[in-house]
């Protein structure tokens, strides 16, 4: 399988590092010119530079309009749209505050919305494009230490499939792919908040994954790279009888044959 992508403009949010990094790395790597998204100029030039291949700065809060705004200037016109951006954290569920559930729908959901809202008529135009979220097995196995993430994931799912349907017989492809619990920095972070901090790494994701994760049949973290390959999949001219998905890249969390 050829996965080319030269001509085409793909824009990552949250970009600066984790998934959507590595999402933007292999992007490039495919021959797609890339726009790196984050909320500073710095953390993007940062970035962009651990990027082998055409790569834009985008920075911008896209969790704001301002921020938004920002970002289309800086790109406005997108082939492909990869809503990679996303917060979470473990907290008890009986104090997550309303400000916390509306923080979460903001950054997690509505920024992906609004994007969509802005990049989806001009790739109709065209004929073709690709729209995706980064959805989770949090969507459809709700954790008990994060039900406001949870909330989130399940939301993308319901916007994919609308816009997907938005976008019917376009040439445009709307799909969720749903990341298993992934090695990154951040989550790196959520491991210690649960299990004893004094534990070396490699034994401290092993007891995440035996007390916290025990569904996964990979039994431990996914890399980002192994995220980012769906992603580049998806983008390309060969998935294009796959829209309206959910599409799982979770090392077998979630169980059930479907999602």
């Amino acid at each position: 399988m050829r996965l080319d992508l030269s001509g085409k403009t793909a824009l990552v949010t949250g970009s600066t590092q984790g998934i959507g990094l590595a999402i933007a790395q292999s992007l490039a790597r495919a021959g797609a010119r890339v726009a790196v998204n984050g909320r500073t100029r710095d953390k993007v030039e940062k970035a962009i530079e651990a990027i082998e291949g055409d790569a834009i700065s985008a920075p911008g809060d896209i969790s704001t309009d301002e921020g938004t705004e920002q970002v289309l200037r800086a790109v406005p016109d997108a082939d492909i749209l990869v809503n990679n951006l996303g917060i979470f954290g473990a907290q008890d569920p009986l104090e997550i505050t309303d400000d916390d559930w509306r923080r979460y729908f903001e950054v997690n959901v509505l920024a992906a919305v609004r994007l969509t809202r802005a990049y989806l008529p001009k790739m109709t135009a065209k004929g073709w494009g690709r729209i995706q979220y980064i959805a989770s097995d949090s969507a459809v196995v709700i954790p008990a230490e994060m039900i406001h993430y949870g909330m989130s994931k399940t939301a993308l799912l319901g916007v994919s499939r609308g816009f997907a349907k938005a976008a019917a017989g376009t040439g445009v492809t709307v799909n969720c792919v749903m990341a298993g619990p992934t090695h990154t920095g951040g989550v790196e972070d959520f491991v210690y908040q649960l299990v004893d901090k004094d534990l070396p790494w490699d034994e401290a994701q092993r007891e995440f994954m035996r007390r916290h994760r025990p569904q996964s049949l990979l039994q431990r973290l996914i890399e980002p790279e192994e995220i980012a390959n769906m992603v580049v999949y998806l983008s390309s001219p060969l998935a294009s009888a796959t829209t309206g998905g959910a599409v799982r890249v979770d090392g077998g969390y979630v169980d059930s044959i479907l999602p």
